[in-house]
Formats: structure tokens, C-alpha cells, sequence
């Protein structure tokens, strides 16, 4: 079924479809940052931000340390491939 004709059929029948979709994009950006659930998405960073300031949520960085990083003292294993 085509999504256009899904919706049409739903909005007949009374159910709104709007207030699901920002309640799931809110819930989205309380666990990860705005511009990525966009990207995941398919919606705009904008509006991304918006949501996730009506949820109150403010990410103005992502990571401040890199993710993987290496224990101290530990190298690397070196492979003797020929």
C-alpha cells in the first residue's frame, strides 16, 4: 500500500499521525544527539533541534575524548605477514 493512500485512510478514520511521529523523534533525541536521528532519519538537523529542545535536551558536544583509545603502556601486536 502506498504510504499517501495508508494516510488518507487514517486520517478518515480519525487517527493523527503527527503527534506519534514527534512523540518517537523526542524519545529519539532524549538518547542520542539531534543531527544523528536526522541523518537516521531522514528529517532536517533543524528539525531535529527544535524536537529535541521541546524535549529538553541540549547535546552541544558529542564526545570529548576519542572513543577507542589505547590503554597506557599497551603496543599494539605486530603481525610477521610475508
Amino acid at each position: 500500500m502506498h504510504p499517501e493512500t495508508l494516510g488518507g485512510l487514517l486520517k478518515a478514520l480519525g487517527v493523527l499521525n503527527v503527534p506519534g511521529r514527534k512523540s518517537a523523534m523526542r524519545q529519539h533525541v532524549q538518547q542520542m544527539p539531534a543531527p544523528v536521528v536526522a541523518d537516521a532519519l531522514g528529517y532536517h538537523h533543524v528539525t531535529a533541534t527544535k524536537l529535541a529542545a521541546e524535549a529538553a535536551v541540549v547535546r552541544s558536544r558529542y564526545v570529548t575524548t576519542p572513543r577507542f583509545r589505547s590503554p597506557t603502556g599497551w603496543t599494539s601486536p605486530t603481525t610477521r605477514d610475508s
